[in-house]
C-alpha cells in the first residue's frame, strides 16, 4: 500500500472526523494543557523481560502508579526492537506517547503486561502473528492498514515469523476512561484486543501520528491534539465494549460571535502554542464538541483557521524588507525556518524568499 505524503495528513484526518467525530460530548473531560512536544531520542540499553509465562500471578494489571505509564510501557518493550531505538513524542498532561516506526523483531515467547494501551499500525510486508492467553488464541497478518491493539494489563505468549515495521500510540487507561466518560456516564470501558485487525481509518490516523513523532512542532498541536481526540473515538466505537457512540442528532456550527471570540483569542497569540481546551473554554464547549462545531461553522478546522490566521499575519510581516525570514516565523509560532517555509508553500504556492522577491 502506498504511503500518503505528509501533507495528506490533514485531509486524511479532516475526512475521517467527517465520518466519526459526530458525537457531542458534553461536558468535557477535565485536562491539564498539554505540554510542547518533546522530542526524545532513546539510548538506554534494552531492557530484560520477564520470562513467566502469561497467566502467571505477578503480571500487571490495568493502571498503577506509574508516574507516565506510557513511557513505562514502552520501555518494556525494548527488548524487541531491532537496531537503534526509534524517535518517540511523550505528551505526559495527556498521558500519551506516539513513536516513530520501528522494526519489530520476530519472536516466540511471553510478553509481560504493559501499564499502558498499546494500538499499532504495520508498513511492511505481511506479518503472520499468534497471539495466546490463558482460553484466548488470536491470529492474525500485520499488513498495512491493520492495527492491533493490547489493552492495558494484558500479558500474553506471542508468536511472530516475520519481523515488521510497525509504529505505537501508547495511552494510559486513565487517558481513555476520562475520554470515555462523557459517552459511558462513568461507566468503566474496555478495549477489545485485536490483532491484524483490517481497519484502514485506525491505520490513517496512527500514521499520521507517527510523522508527528518524526518531527514534532509546537505549532502543530492542535493537529496533534485532534488526532488523538480521534483516535479515542475511533476506539470507542470500533474497538471496545462500549460500541458505536450514539448519535446525538443534527450538529449546529458556533455562532458568529463564538467565531469573533475564538479568531480575536488566536490572532493575539499567534507566537504561542494554543491548546483545544484553550479555545473550547472561551465558549463554554466540550473539546470534541468544539472541533465538530467549528468545523460545521467555518469548513476548517480549528488547526486550519489557525494556520490561515499565521500565514495571513506571515504575509504582511514579509512586506516589511527589515524583518528577517527567521524573525517572521517566530512571530507566527513556527520554531524553525524549515517548518515555516514548509507550511507556507504548502498554502501560497512559494517559499517566502520567492514570495517576498515577488513584491
Amino acid at each position: 500500500m502506498a504511503e500518503p505524503p505528509p501533507f495528506a495528513d490533514y485531509d486524511i484526518c479532516r475526512q475521517i472526523s467527517a465520518t466519526v467525530l459526530r458525537v457531542e460530548l458534553v461536558p468535557a473531560p477535565v485536562f491539564g494543557d498539554i505540554r510542547d512536544l518533546v522530542l526524545v531520542q532513546r539510548k538506554s540499553p534494552r531492557l530484560a523481560r520477564p520470562r513467566q509465562s502469561a497467566g502467571e500471578p505477578g503480571s500487571a494489571e490495568t493502571g498503577g502508579s506509574q508516574v507516565f505509564a506510557p513511557r513505562t510501557a514502552f520501555e518494556l518493550c525494548a527488548g524487541v526492537i531491532a537496531g537503534p531505538l526509534p524517535i518517540t513524542t511523550e505528551i505526559p498532561d495527556r498521558d500519551t506517547l506516539i513513536t516513530t516506526r520501528w522494526l519489530h523483531l520476530e519472536m516466540h515467547e511471553p510478553m509481560p503486561a504493559l501499564p499502558a494501551h498499546t494500538i499499532g499500525t504495520y508498513y511492511g510486508p505481511p506479518s503472520p502473528r499468534v497471539w495466546r492467553r490463558g482460553r484466548m488464541r488470536l491470529a492474525g497478518v500485520g499488513r498495512p492498514g491493520t492495527v492491533t491493539i493490547v489493552p492495558a494489563g494484558w500479558d500474553g505468549d506471542w508468536d511472530i515469523d516475520v519481523a515488521s515495521p510497525l509504529s505505537y500510540a501508547m495511552l494510559s487507561d486513565a487517558r481513555l476512561q476520562g475520554f470515555a466518560e462523557p459517552f459511558t456516564r462513568g461507566r468503566r470501558v474496555e478495549l477489545a484486543p485485536r490483532l491484524g485487525e483490517a481497519d484502514p481509518v485506525g491505520a490513517h490516523i496512527l500514521r499520521a501520528l507517527s510523522r508527528e513523532a518524526t518531527h514534532p512542532d509546537p505549532s502543530r498541536r492542535l493537529f496533534v491534539e485532534q488526532a488523538l481526540d480521534l483516535l479515542c473515538t475511533h476506539l470507542l466505537r470500533i474497538h471496545s465494549t462500549f460500541g458505536q457512540a450514539p448519535v446525538t442528532g443534527p450538529q449546529r456550527g458556533l455562532r458568529p460571535w463564538q467565531i469573533r471570540r475564538v479568531t480575536a483569542y488566536m490572532s493575539e497569540r499567534l507566537d504561542q502554542s494554543i491548546s483545544l481546551d484553550e479555545l473550547a473554554r472561551l465558549i463554554s464547549l466540550s473539546r470534541s464538541h468544539f472541533c465538530t462545531a467549528f468545523r460545521h461553522a467555518t469548513g476548517r478546522t480549528p488547526h486550519e483557521w489557525l494556520t490561515g490566521l499565521r500565514l495571513q499575519q506571515a504575509r504582511q510581516l514579509l512586506q516589511d524588507p527589515r524583518i528577517r525570514i527567521t524573525d517572521v516565523a517566530l512571530a507566527v509560532g513556527y520554531q524553525t525556518p524549515s517548518a515555516f517555509a514548509a507550511a507556507f508553500r504548502r498554502h501560497t504556492g512559494a517559499t517566502p524568499s520567492e514570495f517576498r522577491r515577488s513584491l
